[in-house]
């Protein structure tokens, strides 16, 4: 493949108007790249790979945007059904690459299995986009504050002052291997917020336990609970995203769609049940 001529469609979880897809889509297009944006019209988190949308008789809505001289779109729908809406060539010729993010905060450990960011990824290849990538800057490492209930709270810096450029740069770096790598790759890349120049280096790791954070309990009543989102206490392991990511490293992960497991297996099943003669 001609990577100076490579079609990229970049979405995201955090909503059209997220400064980190316009960062990302710029540092992308720079870099010699087809670029279209399209993502949702409005913030879908925690998504996964659902694919919901908002239709009017039928139709899935949607608006163009301009991102300076890059086509865009606001979708009403999820990242995963735009990711399938790009492959069945809905915002022009399908990509040969999709860049989901950059996301506000890392996809890490198991979690990304909840991740919309990681998501879209994961169904971009699994609807056969060629190549898939991830892009998450971790926010978390310099701005969590104990909290009185002994978990700890997470205090995100305003996105102006972010380092977003920093996971942009690395994303448009790792293109020139992705697309050369095989088929139905996907990368889940996490960078630390801060210069790029301060960036320890790129590790590919595994995934952690779990992740940075994870849902507990606030309150609960009779008929009501309440749940907050409060940082792991899991311990570090070596060679995990989230280890590495504590060094001052960037992270990268592949991964795959849901494949079976051929080395399981199941105790035979018995003989069917005789079906009724009817009589």
């Amino acid at each position: 493949m001609n990577v100076g001529m490579t079609r990229i469609l970049i979405t995201n979880d955090d909503g059209v108007d997220a400064p980190g897809i316009r960062v990302l889509a710029e540092a992308v297009a720079g870099a010699g790249h087809e670029v279209v944006v399209a993502a949702p019209r409005e913030e879908a988190s925690g998504m996964s790979a659902a694919l919901t949308a908002v239709t009017v008789s039928g139709r899935v809505v949607m608006e163009k945007r301009n991102f300076n001289t890059i086509p865009g779109y606001a979708v009403s729908a999820s990242p995963a059904y735009i990711a399938v809406l790009a492959g069945l060539g809905v915002f022009g010729p399908p990509p040969d690459v999709v860049l989901s993010g950059i996301n506000l905060g890392a996809n890490a450990g198991n979690a990304v299995l909840h991740s919309g960011t990681v998501g879209a990824a994961l169904t971009a290849v699994n609807n056969g986009v060629r190549h898939a990538m991830a892009v998450s800057l971790d926010v978390l490492n310099p701005t969590v504050a104990t909290v009185s209930s002994g978990g700890a709270a997470i205090t995100v810096p305003d996105a102006a002052a972010l380092h977003w450029r920093t996971a942009a740069e690395m994303a448009a770096d790792l293109l020139g291997w992705l697309v050369e790598a095989p088929p139905r790759t996907v990368l889940n890349l996490n960078v630390p917020d801060r210069e790029k120049s301060a960036v320890a280096g790129l590790r590919q790791a595994s995934l952690a336990t779990f992740g940075q954070v994870q849902m507990a309990v606030a309150e609960s009543g009779e008929d009501f609970v309440r749940t907050s989102v409060e940082r792991s206490g899991e311990e570090l392991v070596e060679g995990t995203d989230i280890a590495w990511l504590a060094d001052g490293y960037a992270t990268v992960t592949p991964l795959q769609p849901p494949v079976a497991i051929p080395e399981v297996r199941i105790p035979a099943q018995r003989g069917s049940v005789p079906r009724s003669s009817g009589v």
